[in-house]
């Protein structure tokens, strides 16, 4: 009897394995392609791209971010679209269109739901993040930007039109948030970011000089306005692409920022935002990115200087190297650890791969009109 059993599990086991070796995920990344309305699922430690998933819509303005268990990447495309990617599959596993102009989204710290900020019709979506069948619908009568996750099943999210912010608590009932709504954040915000902690949202203006914070920990959360003056008495250039502020970096008690309209990066006490200093840089930075260990931050810059990333050093918060690793690098993601940072060159069509003690290229993966890098640490960090 026990032969038999033993005969019927053999015949069972080798249907139910997969057709190919086991893979984790833990070394594995999304690279958007832009032009294509694809992905590129690569391997940190290969330097290798693995497979390519087509028909995710317009992803000219796209990012994504991870379910829990690092297997599904959610994709927010410009065109309104939710993508849902398995990338272990190598495969698109679901599609909605859910609105007509999107700018992003964030997934709860419960990995349940997928929240989606749009510009058309406005507003907030909610999904199941299984599914992806809709969950909840908050109108905000604006254009909603810099969408992040929160601790206990929340999102917080900026509105354009109105200057306010909106904390969407989905804990008690997912489909009827709880909303808290903040008002005289400020004119038009343009982006925001939640810190590791998940304590601050930091919300950068458009409309006006400064930034605003928001500690999620008071009740009610008040804006607080820090760097005010930044810029006040010199001329604005030409703003030829927005600086993220997911680029944001917080190096020690202090934060580095990229400046609005100036060729500067800007340093600000993070406890009490007071301006503490600046570092003239290139051009007019993008993405201000620190190396994970904080010692060193790397920054990328909109056109005509979009060929150029420059290093500096936190502490001397100085320039100390100045790169060259392609045309319009638009992205920098750096491995978990900082080893290594991947840049998309978009008009060379390839990622390039740096060490970040020797500043050597170490390798280069072809890729369609690149731009947003992911890898998929950032499924257990807050606000990415």
């Amino acid at each position: 009897m026990i032969r038999a059993c033993l005969t019927a599990l053999a015949l069972v086991l080798p249907l139910a394995a997969p057709a190919g070796e086991p893979r984790g995920t833990g070394d594995l990344g999304v690279v958007i392609e832009r032009a294509s309305g694809s992905v590129l699922v690569v391997d940190q430690s290969d330097h290798a791209a693995l497979c390519r998933v087509e028909g995710l819509g317009d992803l000219s303005h796209a990012s994504l971010t991870f379910s829990p268990d690092e297997r599904f990447a959610y994709v927010f495309g410009r065109d309104g679209g939710l993508s849902k990617v398995d990338i272990l599959a190598c495969r698109l596993d679901r599609r909605v269109v859910q609105a007509g102009n999107a700018i992003g989204g964030a997934i709860s710290d419960d990995g349940r739901l997928v929240a989606v900020s749009n510009y058309e019709p406005g507003g907030v979506k909610v999904f199941d993040a299984e599914t992806l069948d809709p969950v909840a619908d908050v109108p905000m009568g604006s254009k909603t930007v810099g969408l992040a996750d929160a601790p206990g099943s929340r999102f917080a999210v900026a509105t354009w039109d109105t200057g306010e912010v909106w904390v969407l608590d989905h804990s008690a009932d997912p489909a009827n948030p709880r909303v808290t709504r903040i008002e005289g954040v400020g004119a038009n915000p343009y982006d925001a970011l939640m810190t590791a902690d998940g304590r601050t949202f930091i919300v950068g203006l458009f409309g006006e000089k400064g930034l605003t914070t928001i500690d999620l920990w008071q009740d009610p959360p008040q804006p607080r306005r820090i760097l005010p003056d930044y810029g006040r008495n010199q001329p604005d250039l030409p703003v030829y692409k927005m600086p993220h502020l997911q680029g944001w970096t917080l190096a020690g008690a202090t934060y580095a920022l990229p400046a609005v309209g100036l060729h500067q990066v800007l340093w600000a006490d993070a406890a009490s935002g007071r301006e503490t200093g600046r570092t003239p840089v290139a051009g007019q930075p993008v993405f201000v990115t620190a190396r994970p260990d904080g010692r060193e931050l790397w920054v990328n810059f909109a056109t005509p200087d979009n060929g150029t990333v420059e290093v500096i050093d936190s502490v001397t918060r100085q320039v100390k190297r100045t790169l060259h690793p392609g045309a319009g690098i638009l992205h920098m993601e750096f491995t978990p650890r900082g080893r290594e940072v991947w840049l998309s060159a978009r008009d060379d069509d390839k990622v390039v791969i740096y060490d970040t003690r020797t500043y050597q290229k170490l390798g280069e993966i072809g890729a369609q009109a690149p731009s947003g890098i992911f890898f998929t640490a950032r499924a257990h960090r807050t606000g990415l």
